[in-house]
């Protein structure tokens, strides 16, 4: 009998050998910035835009090919990003929920440092990444867990998470943190990486209602309940939160987990139904107007 860890490897193999989409995942290009209200736009795996009351939040912004220490290793990107890095609209703040190479990228971080001039929140001890790639301190905001930064007409709150951190073998030496984005009028909150736990419903009596949660819907197994959350485990987060549109994240871009490629888009839209949550799946690049989202179109069907 093949234990539980022989059972996750057998499975990954399976998904790497031979699986492959019988289309391209359709991209839209980044459209012109708008100026108010509350719109999301997520460009692929956990990358995401909060467009907020005239404010612009990045949040875990990874443009490389890969999320992995080593060029050419790791799994491919599956699409192309919607936008070039350096058409990027100018940014009020680059957020990150921690520092797995899939979350904080090298070269997308130097790039940012060079091309905009908003500073990086980040949890306590993933500021020393950014200084040693030549990020001034002074562009760097660190954080502990419901620790705030008020910056102009938006506050970001560093919240709790359920996952781990690490770069090669250095283990749990950084915090990971779920964010609160608030405006005066509108409030988004981004999951990161993060289990299932009871702290979401603590999360949303203290900072909530939130207008959209942007959760991670992806790259789950049964043997990594602590780490990641299955499909319905997003829809009873978001409940659990208060919260108005949900909008998944960290899928569909790399095959991080044994599971097939388009299984959380169908898993978490039959869950939203079943419990009455509103729901937006998005194709990379697609702006979602939160006040006003378009009917749910199953768009990734037709690929597997």
């Amino acid at each position: 009998m093949v234990g539980r860890s022989g059972r996750t490897a057998r499975d990954f193999l399976d998904v790497w050998r031979g699986r492959r989409l019988r289309g391209a995942i359709p991209v839209s290009r980044l459209e012109v910035p708008v100026q108010g209200g509350l719109h999301v736009t997520w460009f692929g795996h956990a990358t995401a835009l909060v467009e907020i009351e005239g404010r612009r939040i990045l949040l875990d912004p990874l443009w490389s090919d890969r999320g992995s220490p080593l060029p050419g290793v790791g799994p491919k990107r599956l699409h192309p990003m919607p936008v070039d890095l350096a058409d990027l609209p100018r940014v009020d703040a680059i957020v990150i929920s921690h520092d797995h190479y899939d979350h904080l990228d090298m070269p997308t971080i130097k790039a940012l440092h060079r091309g905009q001039d908003a500073p990086f929140v980040v949890p306590l001890g993933v500021g020393a990444h950014l200084e040693r790639w030549g990020v001034e301190s002074s562009r760097v905001i660190e954080l502990d867990w419901n620790e705030q930064a008020e910056l102009p007409g938006i506050v970001l709150t560093a919240t709790e998470a359920r996952h781990f951190s690490g770069r090669l073998l250095r283990r749990n030496g950084t915090l990971w943190s779920s964010w609160v984005i608030a405006g005066e009028r509108h409030r988004v909150f981004y999951s990161g990486d993060t289990g299932y736990f009871d702290g979401f419903a603590g999360i949303g009596n203290r900072y909530g209602p939130f207008d959209a949660t942007l959760i991670q819907a992806g790259a789950y197994n049964d043997a990594w309940p602590d780490i990641h959350m299955l499909p319905e485990q997003a829809v009873a987060a978001h409940l659990d939160l208060r919260g108005g549109l949900l909008i998944p994240v960290h899928w569909g871009t790399f095959t991080l987990a044994p599971h097939p490629w388009s299984e959380p888009a169908e898993r978490l839209w039959a869950e939203a139904k079943a419990r009455d949550v509103h729901l937006a799946v998005p194709r990379p690049g697609q702006r979602i107007e939160v006040a006003a989202p378009p009917e749910l179109d199953p768009w990734w069907q037709v690929l597997e």
